[in-house]
């Protein structure tokens, strides 16, 4: 059963209509629905091969569509390449973070975008480094650290950071808790909500169903290209599963079943 979750409140930012995608003749994306409100989570999730890439790089401007409708911020727009959709509005934070490792944190947030390039003005860069990772509550001890020396969770947040600069209204993230251990997924997640909270609409992609349900408003299941279905956070593991392997009859069920039928099991005998 599919979840029917709250109407968001929040002035809808993006909206697809019938997007598809096609590489010669193989269909990426079959006539896509997606809405994302300003302030809410929306987390796109479904198996390898499902589309969610092919999704997340055509609102980056990479991949243009087939067909179908993009709008944002009530207007039809084109994304054709990655420069227009972040003029629009549009950060991506992609699962490599395209970082340069032995650059420090103040001139990855400004790469490619110097305040006066021609004599950089390092002082007004580190002032807004600085502005930016204490809006994030960043734990980073400075931002002169090189971006090599900075732990999982950290990288992420410089990332986030540099994809505020331009102040984006939508912000698209990665697998942003990929290889992350325990505390630096717990300090993604909240960073996650602190981007939330700044009156942004985010929309991840992730595998990892606990870190959704976290912090996602919403989750959105592809499968084989197509939409399959919109759920709240508490849905169950079996619908989520379910609705991202098309199976009815998986592990989780079984396992849901199993957990169901064990209290009659366990009663004692009457005497």
């Amino acid at each position: 059963m599919i979840d029917t979750p709250a109407v968001p409140t929040g002035e809808l930012v993006l909206s697809l209509r019938g997007v598809s995608k096609n590489f010669g003749a193989v269909s990426a994306l079959t006539d896509i629905d997606l809405d994302v409100h300003a302030g809410e989570v929306v987390a796109l999730v479904g198996d390898n091969g499902a589309g969610k890439s092919t999704l997340v790089k055509i609102l980056a401007g990479v991949h243009q569509p087939s067909s179908g409708a993009i709008s944002f911020q009530g207007k039809q727009v084109v994304l054709a390449d990655p420069s227009a959709a972040l003029t629009l509005g549009i950060a991506t934070v992609f699962q490599d973070l395209a970082l340069c490792e032995n650059l420090d944190i103040v001139a990855n947030i400004f790469l490619g975008r110097e305040l006066n390039p021609l004599r950089l003005d390092e002082v007004a860069m580190e002032v807004r480094a600085w502005t930016l990772l204490n809006e994030l509550s960043a734990r980073i001890p400075s931002v002169r650290e090189v971006v090599a020396s900075l732990s999982g969770g950290q990288r992420q947040t410089v990332a986030i950071a540099r994809s505020l600069l331009l102040e984006p209204k939508l912000i698209l993230l990665d697998e942003p808790t990929a290889a992350l251990g325990v505390a630096q997924t717990a300090e993604v997640l909240n960073l996650i909500e602190r981007v939330r909270d700044r009156g942004l609409g985010v929309v991840i992609i992730s595998h990892n169903m606990e870190d959704v349900r976290a912090v996602a408003d919403r989750i959105v299941v592809l499968r084989l290209g197509r939409n399959n279905g919109i759920f709240t956070p508490d849905a169950s593991n079996q619908e989520l599963v379910s609705a991202i392997t098309g199976a009815s009859n998986n592990s989780v069920s079984r396992r849901a079943e199993r957990r169901q039928a064990r209290p009659d099991h366990t009663q004692e005998p009457h005497s």
